[in-house]
């Protein structure tokens, strides 16, 4: 029964976080660390298996897993917008406070605002890691 909660509660992070069905994901900084259950989530609703780093066609939304120690967040963002389609989103999972590799919420702020992100959402998206949607701001319309 508490694996069964469990994946529930990740499968309404995942639909929390704007994954849907038919989307193509893109996912960069996986690492045994990473949540499995949380993929899978991911595949079990877009309906297809998350595409790599070198995937070179456009995608609807970019999983980035960050650890504090992985380099430059702006420079992992940057080559995350990379094959991102016009109104896609990026989610950036961090660990949790507490867990090793934690990132300062601050250095994601900034990271955010110097590649033109802004953060419409975060989540508590699995057991080790938060989850923060990113995506373009919205252009003015005439």
């Amino acid at each position: 029964m508490v694996a069964t909660a469990e994946a529930a509660a990740t499968n309404g992070s995942v639909a929390k976080l704007g994954f849907a069905a038919g989307q193509v994901v893109q996912e960069y900084g996986y690492d045994q660390d990473v949540d499995e259950d949380f993929r899978l989530a991911i595949e079990e609703i877009c309906g297809s298996e998350l595409e790599d780093e070198n995937y070179g066609d456009v995608v609807d939304a970019v999983v980035l897993w960050w650890r504090e120690d992985d380099g430059d967040l702006i420079d992992a963002l940057v080559d995350a917008l990379t094959n991102l389609a016009e109104r896609g989103f990026i989610v950036l999972l961090t660990p949790k406070a507490g867990r090793v590799g934690q990132v300062d919420p601050s250095d994601i702020q900034e990271a955010a605002v110097t590649t033109g992100l802004h953060t419409s959402g975060s989540t508590n998206a699995a057991r080790d890691w938060n989850g923060t949607r990113l995506v373009a701001p919205k252009t003015a319309r005439r």
